[in-house]
């Protein structure tokens, strides 16, 4: 440095702020809603959210809800170390339609130790009572019935 030298201050211009500079999306990112589009999209999204809730709601009391068909435990029998004789009561919607329905036999352990599907046909009577034999692979101690259906298998039904 030179003693005659005499140091400017720096002064760095900047370009004047253009309407662009401000808005640049790829700077700052998409500019805020209106309180009013802000609204409607959560409104919209709040009718979805219940659509959908209740969409699911219809689907599971079609394949959970009340059914065509229930059947209940009416009496077993234990006939020997091998055998045991159970019946149901199973009461349809429609009497017109056969039923499939699934008895079991459980030993002393709690163990299912027998098992048959059993055809319930066609009646006059909406509740009929239906009784079935069962072998079991230990000494029985109690039955009960799994389930009903209206969905009758192939190999159940009448040739």
């Amino acid at each position: 440095m030179l003693s005659g030298d005499v140091r400017q201050p720096m002064v760095q211009a900047y370009p004047a702020m253009s309407e662009n500079a401000v808005t640049r999306p790829d700077r700052y990112g998409r500019s805020r809603l209106s309180r009013v589009s802000r609204r409607r999209e959560v409104i919209a999204l709040g009718v979805l959210v219940v659509a959908a809730g209740l969409v699911i709601a219809v689907i599971g009391y079609q394949r959970l809800g009340t059914s065509d068909v229930t059947g209940s435990l009416a009496g077993y029998r234990v006939i020997d170390d091998q055998t045991a004789s159970v019946t149901i009561s199973v009461t349809r919607s429609d009497p017109s339609r056969p039923v499939d329905c699934i008895v079991r036999i459980r030993s002393e352990d709690g163990s299912e130790t027998g098992r048959r599907e059993v055809l319930v046909p066609p009646s006059e009577a909406a509740t009929v009572q239906v009784t079935t034999t069962l072998k079991s692979s230990k000494p029985p101690v109690m039955a009960d019935i799994y389930g009903c259906g209206t969905d009758v298998p192939g190999y159940l039904r009448p040739a």
